[in-house]
């Protein structure tokens, strides 16, 4: 029988406190960092209507649902119902989902400025394995407290790997996964209300590693190549939270509707289309760039490349929104510098792009064929269209390995 840990009620509401008080009434309550979320009562849905005006019938032809409003929720879809991904999946996934909504109430809520302001909230300090211009903020400090105490209390993980800690963490000797996360990607750009994500990975515990020394074993299991993925995942926190994720079978999108706390399945079997009239990247940085893209730039948005339309560019500079208009409507993100983590933003999101015909590279090689060697590792990464990023590659030198340094 399966069990649930968390509260009954899942969503807290956006409107949460900075209280001394140790229960207040109702609450989600975080220990660690005194926070506490008063939950709204549940209301009438109108989340049929919606799923139904997207897809015309449940889960797109697959998946449980509620069959008279004609929806489907995240869980219904990936459990027995539906894609059944299996009973520690479907745990693991209920409290990753869990997690996800505690952040996007901090990230939407007024008070996460003083989140920045006060930093004895989280009672942290900044990870070393981050740079100084990604240098945490309190947030993705809270941000990744949230995900740990939720992973620990699936009991069905062994070990969590996260862009803000410099070693991964072991949880369980007995937990079947493995977790590598970026717990909330471009919180700096919160303050002016720009769109920001968690990013996750879930591999298999290496098994035939379980007698080594806890530290050697907790890495070695976080260094796991791209292809031996069993899920990966986004969570978008824009004026819609929308959580991505795909499980070896297609990529699907489920958007939060805030009266029930349930994420609906709106986009079934996304599929990234092979072409696409958008390039996104900062273009600003246009004269350290190699001579292979800076051609490949001024082709494409000259309208002179092997799709004869002039491309446009559409740049967010936060890896989740740039990402998810990509899976949407096609073209390339990137950042062709040594700058984005292969572990935990590489290749999860490459797995999603390859999972919707689309495709992740470095320029040169498809990123979930790159063993990695350190947790924190770097490199170059293109994600989007499967013809567009064929193209791109064809040019050759597309990796920027000039790097002042930039401020901004």
């Amino acid at each position: 029988m399966l069990q649930l840990l968390s509260p009954t009620i899942s969503y807290p509401s956006p409107l949460f406190h900075l209280t001394s008080h140790p229960f207040p009434p109702k609450p989600h309550f975080c220990s660690t960092h005194r926070l506490s979320f008063y939950l709204p009562p549940k209301m009438a849905s109108f989340s049929g209507f919606l799923a139904k005006s997207q897809m015309g019938m449940t889960a797109g032809g697959g998946g449980g649902g509620d069959g008279a409003n004609g929806f489907s929720s995240l869980m219904d879809y990936v459990g027995k119902g539906g894609l059944d991904v299996g009973d520690d999946l479907l745990v693991l996934l209920y409290h990753i989902q869990f997690a996800c909504k505690r952040i996007a109430a901090l990230v939407a809520s007024p008070f996460n400025s003083a989140l920045g302001k006060h930093s004895a909230l989280t009672g942290a300090t900044s990870g070393a394995a981050a740079s100084d211009r990604d240098k945490p903020k309190p947030l993705d400090i809270v941000a990744n407290e949230i995900i740990l105490s939720s992973l620990r209390n699936s009991g069905k993980v062994s070990v969590m790997a996260s862009e803000e800690d410099d070693a991964p963490i072991w949880i369980n000797d007995d937990g079947p996964f493995v977790v590598v996360l970026d717990p909330l990607d471009g919180s700096r750009n919160i303050d002016a209300s720009i769109p920001t994500g968690t990013i996750f990975g879930v591999y298999n515990r290496l098994k035939e590693l379980d007698n080594q020394p806890t530290e050697e074993k907790a890495l070695l299991n976080s260094l796991q190549s791209g292809t031996k993925l069993v899920a990966a995942g986004y969570v978008l926190y824009s004026s819609a939270t929308i959580l991505c994720a795909s499980f070896g079978s297609g990529t699907h999108a489920f958007t939060l509707d805030h009266s029930t706390g349930d994420f609906i399945l709106t986009h079934p079997s996304i599929r990234i289309p092979p072409r696409g009239q958008i390039y996104s990247v900062n273009d600003a940085r246009y004269f350290d760039w190699p001579e292979g893209l800076r051609q490949y730039i001024d082709t494409v948005r000259q309208g002179k490349g092997k799709f004869p339309k002039k491309y446009s560019a559409r740049y967010i500079c936060s890896l989740v929104a740039d990402f998810h208009r990509t899976v949407l409507y096609g073209g390339i993100a990137m950042n062709p510098r040594d700058h984005l983590r292969l572990v935990y933003e590489a290749n999860p999101l490459s797995y999603l792009a390859e999972q919707a015909g689309g495709k992740g590279s470095d320029g040169k090689s498809r990123i979930l064929s790159i063993q990695p060697v350190k947790l924190h590792q770097r490199l170059p990464l293109f994600l989007g269209s499967l013809e567009d990023i064929d193209e791109l590659e064809s040019y050759g030198d597309v990796q920027q390995k000039v790097n002042p340094g930039y401020e901004v």
